[in-house]
């Protein structure tokens, strides 16, 4: 075991997916020499060499075209768009080209070897555009899979399961916890499943369920809440395509309640389609309203950004007004 934060998981992952397999290749802007903006591909191109880990030009619909064309040929491109407010301009390779590439030949031709790494969310004083959280955007895309890791030891094995799954992925990075996140991680490697949620803590009172850098907000929300003698389930979705239905469900007829929430936008987040699911298959069991915290419906603001985090003490009041309902 090693300490590692989540960037060194990432890091290290990627090293051991380059030395496990010669077919994968790490490209984006500043990847090379750099290590990218917040240095994820640190010492890879020294180790692996420029025609495994290099730059590419600042065009994000060329890096993703190029990754497509890449992993159809058999290779396992693993491209980094440097922030995910930056992957809309590779929008239609992604949802157009690499979701439906398996679908549209007959199952000819693919690109399942892809994956796509991103940093996302807010907390780092970014502004409108270094802070946006887009999982939603692909969530509706059928061939697509999206990934959140909480913390290292997530990072590493998700992301190592991710470039080895049969099906293009994009693996959203919580910037906010890059460096502030540390944690024993094995040095071996390992995989976690991909569409499989944790069950962080059992509880019996209300179910809170959240992906990514916002299960720190939901961790310190329950140790108000349980100062109050409200027993908290908590559960890390990890996977946001294909999402753990199932562990959800289960969790909810126990607890009778269930609060969302995430860093995107209230309108159109993942966390409608959650609520949506659970209320069509939980409705006699819900003790209270699904309820749902979240970003507001505003461009991520600059001198706001406080306010318009969805933290843990509008977590922690919309806990109380579900059990109390």
């Amino acid at each position: 075991m090693s300490k590692m934060n989540l960037l060194q998981a990432v890091n290290n992952a990627l090293d051991i997916a380059m030395a496990d397999n010669p077919k994968v290749i790490c490209f984006g802007e500043d990847v090379g020499g750099f290590g990218g903006v917040f240095r994820a591909t640190s010492n890879l191109q020294e180790k692996y060499g420029r025609d495994r880990c290099f730059n590419t030009p600042l065009v994000e619909q060329g890096i993703i075209g190029f990754a497509n064309g890449l992993a159809s040929q058999g290779s396992v491109p693993v491209a980094e768009i440097q922030f995910a407010d930056y992957i809309f301009p590779a929008f239609d390779q992604i949802v157009n080209e690499a979701a439906k590439f398996r679908y549209r030949s007959g199952d000819l031709f693919n690109v399942g070897g892809l994956t796509i790494r991103t940093p996302y969310g807010g907390g780092i004083a970014g502004g409108h555009y270094h802070s946006q959280s887009p999982e939603a955007y692909f969530a509706q895309t059928p061939g697509l899979k999206v990934v959140v890791p909480r913390n290292p030891h997530q990072a590493k094995g998700l992301l190592l399961a991710a470039i080895r799954d049969p099906n293009p992925v994009i693996f959203f990075e919580p910037k906010r916890i890059y460096r502030a996140s540390v944690g024993e991680v094995p040095d071996e490697d390992y995989q976690l499943p991909l569409g499989s949620a944790e069950v962080v803590k059992e509880g019996s009172d209300i179910t809170l369920l959240a992906w990514g850098a916002q299960m720190e907000y939901l961790e310190m929300a329950d140790q108000l809440a349980e100062k109050d003698g409200i027993s908290c389930e908590l559960i890390d979705l990890r996977t946001i395509v294909p999402w753990d239905i199932d562990t959800v469900v289960a969790s909810v007829k126990k607890t009778g309640r269930l609060l969302i929430t995430h860093e995107a936008p209230y309108t159109g987040g993942f966390g409608g389609e959650i609520s949506a699911a659970i209320q069509e298959r939980c409705f006699l069991h819900l003790e209270s309203p699904i309820a749902r915290v979240a970003g507001m419906d505003t461009p991520y603001p600059l001198a706001l950004e406080k306010e318009y985090i969805a933290d843990h003490l509008k977590i922690y009041e919309a806990i109380k007004q579900s059990v109390n309902f």
